[in-house]
């Protein structure tokens, strides 16, 4: 298989980008979000204080507007026309001024001019003007989330991509398991397992392996480990694996900038009733959702049916986040299995499939699998054993 998107894949994606803009009436766009340049370029950077933003011309012609520190990293992979650069930020002269006199002379000061921010922005110190401040753009339009909706549905170059991501999560996932001890804390075992792992996958792929993504291979429990699991989202703990314990884990890699997502809740040594009993309703849910899943349904459908059944066994009080999102070149992307996102599915789509529940004194019931949309229904990306026998560690 390839390890990369071809650069005559990404300019189809820069010529599906100019047909959506020139069904708007929009001549011409300027994008400052990192995930969406990487998408259209294939020029992938740490975003920092430094503005990096993606031109569009009037003739479909993409450009690059990168500090001087990315000029050479920029040409040598950025699928684009032109890159400018500039000295440094702040710099005796601000980037966006640069910036600005750059679009005057591509004339955008004439165009219907798309734009997803009219600034750069980052948490990391930046402060300067916005674009529309330095240059008149009189018929300048937003088109946030245009790129994204793009990335809604991949092709079969990023499925292979995301199927082999979900193998080296699998590896991950099994090698976190055969550490995870009584005793031990969380950190020593996540890192065992994810620097195992990922040397393997280094091994196996080779040179042209690139992760494009951090860190390649990561396997962890993130703190969810026993009563403190009921906190979703939580961070790590430098908790002690205890018996009777419940745990949920989390499984991913990067494939030239591509995810997946395997989690599934497992228990140290002994289960009681009261865990095995939420399991079995998590795990009902999740399959609720995989009958669910088809094209041609509204991603809402797919939360109506989990939420129903969730309120037929009682626990409604017990869930605290809709079932799923699209996954990609983020681990969260839209568009959701959530009650107000009516997006039609469609073949291509990769979600998350990731029903929860999260019991105050006890913890947390969750797995979450990776699933592709297909032209009758769908297919289950992950692997990794869901029912419960699997899931007694020791």
């Amino acid at each position: 298989m390839k390890l990369f998107i071809s650069q005559e894949e990404i300019r189809q994606r820069q010529k599906s980008f100019i047909q959506k803009l020139e069904e708007e009436g929009i001549e011409a766009a300027i994008l400052f979000d990192y995930v969406d340049i990487f998408y259209l370029t294939g020029f992938q950077f740490r975003p920092s204080e430094r503005p990096i933003a993606f031109i569009l011309d009037q003739h479909g012609d993409g450009h690059l507007f990168v500090p001087q520190l990315e000029k050479e990293h920029a040409e040598e992979y950025a699928v684009v026309k032109k890159v400018y650069d500039y000295p440094e930020y702040p710099g005796k002269v601000h980037p966006m001024n640069y910036l600005a006199d750059i679009l005057k002379t591509l004339f955008f000061e004439t165009l219907v001019v798309g734009y997803d921010a009219l600034s750069y922005s980052s948490t990391k110190g930046y402060k300067g003007p916005a674009i529309s401040d330095l240059l008149a753009m009189p018929f300048a339009k937003s088109i946030k989330g245009y790129v994204e909706q793009l990335r809604y549905i991949k092709s079969p170059g990023e499925i292979e991509l995301i199927k082999e991501s979900v193998r080296w999560g699998n590896l991950a996932h099994t090698l976190l398991v055969k550490y995870t001890e009584v005793g031990k804390r969380e950190i020593e075992v996540e890192g065992r397992a994810s620097l195992e792992a990922t040397q393997c996958m280094f091994d196996t792929l080779g040179p042209h392996y690139k992760p494009f993504g951090s860190p390649a291979v990561h396997t962890f429990y993130r703190g969810q480990i026993g009563p403190h699991s009921a906190f979703p989202h939580s961070q790590n703990q430098n908790a002690t694996f205890e018996r009777g314990y419940n745990v949920v884990s989390q499984s991913a890699s990067f494939v030239w900038g591509y995810t997946s997502e395997l989690e599934r809740t497992m228990f140290i040594q002994d289960i009681n009733k009261e865990q095995e009993t939420y399991f079995h309703i998590m795990l009902g849910a999740q399959e609720v959702a995989f009958r669910t899943i088809r094209p041609g349904i509204p991603a809402s459908k797919v939360e109506e049916e989990v939420q129903r059944y969730f309120k037929e066994k009682g626990v409604t009080e017990l869930t605290r986040h809709h079932t799923g999102h699209n996954i990609g070149m983020l681990n969260h992307e839209a568009p959701f299995f959530d009650l107000g996102d009516h997006t039609i599915l469609q073949p291509g789509m990769v979600f998350s499939v990731e029903p929860g529940l999260y019991v105050k004194g006890l913890g947390a019931f969750r797995h979450s699998d990776t699933i592709l949309i297909t032209k009758d229904g769908m297919e289950l990306l992950t692997y990794y054993p869901r029912d419960l026998q699997s899931l007694i560690i020791g």
